[in-house]
Order: C-alpha cells, then structure tokens, then sequence
C-alpha cells in the first residue's frame, strides 16, 4: 500500500498541472513595429522567425533588429496604434497566442491552429 501511494501523488499532480495549464485562455500576439506600436498583421507575416546577424568586422556578430516582430502577452490591445508592454518578443514555452484575426499559436512548439473562427477581443488574455 505504501508503494502506490509514492505512485498516485505524482501522478495526481502531473494531472493537475496538465488540466490548469489546458485552460488557460490564449494570451495576445500582437505585430508590433520599434517602438511596441501595434502595426498590421502582415508587417510581420513577411518576416524571418528566426534572428538574423550580419558579421560585426571583428569575428563577431550583431544582431539585426527586424522593423516588425510579434509581441506576446503583457498589457495593451490589438488597435492598430495602441503601445504595448510587460510581455515578450518570444512567446512563452506552453503558452497559447491569439491574434487578431482568431489565430491561436502555441509557445515553444512552434505550430499554429485556427480556432474555428472564434475571434479574440482587445482586453482577453492581458494581464495573466
């Protein structure tokens, strides 16, 4: 009896961790320019996903700074214009991203769903 006891409590934890973290709602992923103004969508859609560097002369690299990228979580809304802040240019490993036109993007994966044309409004996921 005391073996399956060593067993369960891990396993109800594990459930337990995989059940919260499964409903959380999706954060938002916004295309924002240099100055985290939100600018539209298909600046970004042009964009490398991965960082790009050009050589610095000296055996080195400097990263290049891509006018548009996504920003993920923190505070603000999807209005074109809007600033946003406290979130990051990397989304989060687990997490799920919705942008403005309803598509869901999960963190750390690197896989895109659409949720079946559910639309995502300017205050959901902010703060969380």
């Amino acid at each position: 009896m005391r073996r399956s006891a060593q067993v369960t409590a891990p396993l109800l934890a594990a459930a337990a961790l995989a059940f919260t973290t499964g409903c959380q709602k999706p954060q938002m992923q916004r295309c924002v320019d240099e100055s985290n103004h939100v600018v539209d969508d298909s600046l970004c859609a042009n964009q490398p996903q991965t960082q790009q560097q050009r050589p610095d002369g000296h055996g080195g690299f400097i990263p290049i700074i891509l006018p548009y990228r996504y920003y993920y979580g923190g505070w603000g809304g999807y209005g074109l214009g809007s600033i946003v802040g406290g979130g990051a240019y990397d989304p989060a490993f687990g997490r799920s991203y919705a942008n403005r036109s309803g598509i869901t993007t999960r963190g750390g994966f690197g896989s895109s769903f659409s949720e079946g044309g559910s639309h995502a409004t300017a205050g959901e996921g902010a703060g969380e």
